[in-house]
């Protein structure tokens, strides 16, 4: 008989719970990629495009699908429900059946062998009465030999020996003793056996029925419990597709959430470096001759020529720091800034020879120069530059002017120093590189 091991239903939930994914990770990540993405202070040594900002159509239509997808899951899910009660259900009335299967046949095994037993009874008492009629023959047949009537004394005159003598003794004791009731025992014995036949057919044939009932309730729970099993296995499958859909949607709409927010803070970002460049040029010639009295003289030189400190070094702009080197938002900030009106002057740092001057991406135009001490120093945003590439400057000559070009914010010189001589590698922070050589930038530490 086949084996039926119900399923608890709690086994169920726990396989469609599994495949329920929780997105809070997805927000996390989908903000982090959108706001990795925004212009971290002007003009980063990695320059970004601006950010995509979603449309409000594009967020209506995000959540539209959103609550759609979870409406649905919402309605199959009630549909799982309901199958796998069902399932419960049927599952129980299959081992039901099971059971009262087993039970028929046990009872049938059992009216069988009362059957048999009663079958054996029945045999020894069909001996008992062919021995009797036997022995009756007997006697019959030595009266009939003997003629007449045949009485004790001639029964026992009439004899072989001392063997046939017992013998002869013995049956006429017998047919004295149960002459009258023989016929009467054997008829009552027939009848019983007919009786306990009868009986012992009609409960096996009963039990019989029962077991083949039995059989067809089983078989037909078994039928039942396969097709719910089919409706249950089709509704979390439907369930599990509408998963995805839903888990989709949300992760559609928490891109989209996260780009806008992105793009937010890309204007605040945005909004706070034009905040210091304008405040740079409001405070710029006061601020220099407070950090650099030598670098307001050289501004003010007519002969535009700014003069090195004695190290041999210059500071490359006049104006007010916005951004410090470091990490911001996820990414780099590879140089330092300084803020200033566009057209300011902006100088060698150091003697030597230019590498390249012109557009560069992300910064628009720039000036790169290797000092005689082998460091790269990259001048970017200028406005204009007034080298060319293979040039000799002397530290502290003006080879540009503060520009607004390429992603930058606002007017500003973006300043950087490569010691190792990589024109695109090895940056390091370029105040203390300067406060080495004897140039304070303040605003940084």
């Amino acid at each position: 008989m086949t084996q039926h091991v119900r399923r608890p239903a709690s086994a169920a939930v726990r396989r469609v719970r599994a495949g329920r994914r929780r997105p809070s990770r997805l927000l996390a990540g989908a903000l982090t990629a959108a706001v990795a993405t925004v212009l971290v202070g002007a003009g980063g040594g990695i320059a970004h495009a601006e950010p995509v900002n979603p449309s409000d159509e594009q967020l209506t239509g995000a959540q539209t699908a959103q609550d759609a997808a979870a409406a649905e899951v919402g309605r199959i899910a009630g549909q799982v429900a309901a199958a796998e009660a069902q399932l419960e259900q049927v599952q129980v009335l299959a081992e039901a059946a099971g059971t009262a299967y087993l039970a028929a046949e046990e009872a049938r095994v059992l009216a069988e062998a009362a059957a048999a037993r009663t079958a054996q009874d029945l045999q020894a008492a069909a001996d008992a009465v062919a021995a009797a009629q036997m022995r009756i023959a007997e006697f019959s047949r030595d009266t009939y030999k003997n003629g007449g009537e045949l009485t004790s004394e001639m029964a026992l005159l009439d004899v072989g020996g001392p063997a046939e003598l017992v013998q002869k003794a013995a049956m006429l004791s017998y047919v004295g003793d149960h002459q009258v009731d023989v016929l009467g025992v054997m008829e009552q014995a027939r009848v019983q056996q007919a009786q306990a036949d009868a009986a012992a057919r009609a409960a096996r044939d009963e039990k019989v029925a029962a077991e083949a009932a039995a059989e067809g309730a089983r078989v037909e729970a078994e039928r039942q419990l396969a097709n719910q099993q089919s409706v249950y296995t089709q509704v979390t499958a439907e369930k599990a597709a509408l998963d995805q859909q839903l888990q989709d949607a949300q992760v559609q709409l928490l891109t989209l959430q996260g780009a806008r927010n992105a793009y937010q803070v890309w204007q605040e970002q945005k909004a706070a470096e034009e905040a210091a460049a304008r405040l740079a040029e409001e405070q710029a010639r006061a601020q220099a001759l407070a950090d650099d009295q030598q670098a307001l003289q050289a501004d003010a030189d007519a002969t535009g020529s700014g003069s090195a400190t004695g190290s041999g070094y210059a500071r490359p702009a006049v104006g007010i720091t916005s951004s410090c080197f470091g990490a911001r938002w996820g990414v780099t900030h590879f140089g330092v800034d300084i803020g200033a009106p566009i057209g300011t002057p902006v100088r060698a740092a150091t003697a030597g020879v230019v590498q390249r001057a012109g557009p560069a991406t992300g910064f628009g135009l720039a000036v790169y120069l290797r000092g005689d001490d082998g460091a790269i120093t990259v001048y970017g945003h200028v406005n204009r530059h007034f080298v060319r590439a293979g040039e000799r400057v002397a530290a502290g000559d003006q080879i540009a002017e503060v520009g607004n070009r390429g992603q930058s914010t606002g007017p500003h010189l973006h300043f950087e120093v490569h010691p190792d001589g990589q024109m695109h590698s090895g940056q390091v922070d370029p105040v203390p590189w300067l406060r080495a050589r004897g140039i304070t930038i303040r605003g940084c530490g």
